[in-house]
């Protein structure tokens, strides 16, 4: 049985796999775009921050050659000593003319030559050149010393190996925080798929168990019905004889018959698909309707039915399925009560509350029993195994309990009787005519 329920609910634990398979593939493609798009983006933030950083070095180189071209007079040294005066760290900084003459330094490469040309004709000039494999950014930006005085470029240089170290770190920075939110993920979605599939393995679980139970309790019906057909029809006999074979085919079939309507009533319970009439009704006339029913199988089977307490209970309920309710209690009540036993029904107010209780002097059930007793094709006690039932009465019952907002509790003690109990909400009463 361990090997076959292992073996049935493998696919849910393909399908759990595959949740998970799914978060982690939808997680890491969501990282992928988001990091993508965050790298795009913080890297053109890097790019103008270098770029701002050239053009405050160019600023600096500026104001150090006004401020020695106006102490000159004052201070030995020609104004392109300024350069010599700034130490901007990994930046290299160069003054030209217009025509893109090194000042200072002595010598300059052509592609900063070439930005200092730009710059003198444009203005400023911000270009990347491409020397053997490193990029450099360079600024250029003209400016003159006194008005009318020549046009001198100043120009900042950079390698681009700062961002790539910086890119570098983004990424490993990225990378591991991917990693790990993955592995959480993993996890997370892990979780998520058992929780998830949880109620889904348990349904797959009830549902077989389900199905091995009916078709083991259908199965002791169809093989009456086949074995009482097969020796009627094996001779010939009197009326007498066909007629109690069929009058024995015809219990089992009605027995059949009550199985497969608790079934399907069970099967569309558990769907949803059975509509409650909600209204308002009176508890005690339903328990008295009941009794009444159940007074012919009370007597055949020698037991006393009696209708002990009797209060007006007004409740909200749907009154055929209330009606089934009772006529469950009643019929387990006398069927396992011996003769010369006594079945009592009680209805009564308890408070704001209205009580249903079904009593009887019958066998009783086995404490260790008492929390299966409503499972469904449930029947420890081998005085309950035999008859016409199938275990389904009190699953029935206290699934129409629970859809009436009631509890239903259930007490016995071998030897000594059961006894039930249905707690039901007490309906409001109506207003009077003076009041209304």
């Amino acid at each position: 049985m361990t090997h076959s329920t292992s073996t049935d609910l493998r696919p849910l634990a393909r399908l759990r796999a595959r949740l998970t398979t799914w978060y982690l593939v939808t997680f890491g493609v969501i990282l992928v775009l988001l990091g993508g798009a965050l790298f795009v983006v913080i890297r053109q933030q890097l790019s103008r921050d270098l770029d701002r950083s050239l053009g405050a070095a160019t600023t600096e180189l500026v104001r150090a050659a006004r401020i020695r071209e106006m102490e000159r007079t004052r201070v030995n040294g020609p104004v392109v000593d300024a350069i010599d005066e700034l130490h901007i760290p990994d930046r290299l900084l160069f003054l030209l003319d217009s025509a893109g003459r090194p000042v200072k330094p002595d010598s300059a490469p052509s592609w900063i030559r070439a930005a200092a040309i730009a710059a003198a004709s444009g203005g400023r000039s911000r270009r990347a050149f491409e020397q053997g494999e490193r990029t450099w950014r360079v600024y250029a930006e003209r400016f003159r010393l006194q008005p009318g005085a020549a046009v001198l470029v100043a120009v900042a240089a950079a390698d681009d190996v700062e961002l790539e170290d910086r890119y570098a770190s983004l990424i490993a920075a990225f990378g591991g925080v991917a990693l790990a939110a993955l592995l959480l993920v993993t996890l997370g979605g892990s979780f998520l798929a058992r929780k998830s599939l949880a109620p889904v393995e348990r349904a797959v679980t009830h549902m077989r168990r389900f199905m091995a139970d009916a078709a083991h309790e259908l199965r002791a019906p169809l093989t009456v019905l086949r074995s009482r057909t097969d020796v009627a029809l094996q001779q010939p006999r009197t009326v007498e004889e066909y007629g109690a074979a069929l009058r024995s085919i015809q219990r089992e079939s009605e027995r059949m018959a009550g199985i497969v309507g608790n079934l399907l009533l069970l099967a569309r319970a558990d769907t949803g698909e059975l509509p409650l009439h909600i209204e308002k009704v009176y508890l005690d006339d339903i328990a008295l309707d009941a009794t009444r029913a159940a007074h012919e199988l009370a007597k055949a089977k020698g037991v006393e039915l009696a209708l002990d307490e009797f209060d007006e209970t007004p409740v909200q309920g749907d009154r055929g399925l209330l009606r089934q309710l009772v006529m469950i209690l009643l019929d387990n009540g006398v069927k396992f009560t011996p003769p010369g036993g006594r079945v009592n029904v009680r209805v009564r107010n308890a408070g704001q509350r209205a009580q249903l209780e079904v009593a009887d002097t019958g066998a009783g059930i086995a404490p260790d029993h008492l929390s299966h007793v409503f499972e469904r094709f449930f029947r420890a006690d081998p005085a309950r195994s035999r008859g016409e039932g199938a275990g389904l009465g009190l699953s029935i019952a206290r699934w129409i309990a629970q859809q009436h907002g009631a509890s239903i509790d259930i007490a016995s003690e071998a030897g000594k009787g059961t006894q039930v109990i249905v707690t039901f909400a007490q309906a409001q009463a109506a207003p009077s005519p003076a009041n209304a």
